[in-house]
């Protein structure tokens, strides 16, 4: 038996809507974006984000961070 090749974005397709089907949509994205790059310069854009943070000032906003959580059980990460 012969396999029929396909192009390769015929089978992206066909692929994604199995997934849609079997997982769902939101899953189906977390899924693909497992497998794609992001973009900009990670290393970069952390230097210039914390170009005025010391080591100091970086600890001691997360133990602020985690003590406002002890204090506020509905403070989370997203809400921040």
């Amino acid at each position: 038996m012969i396999a029929e090749t396909k192009p390769l974005a015929e089978i992206t397709q066909d692929a994604i809507r199995i997934l849609f089907r079997e997982i769902g949509v939101v899953n189906t994205v977390r899924f693909i974006n497992q497998y794609t790059t992001g973009y900009g310069n990670y290393t970069e854009e952390r230097r210039e984000l914390f170009a005025n943070e010391t080591l100091d000032d970086l600890i001691a906003e997360i133990k602020q961070r985690r003590e406002r959580g002890k204090s506020d059980p509905r403070q989370t990460a997203e809400t921040e």
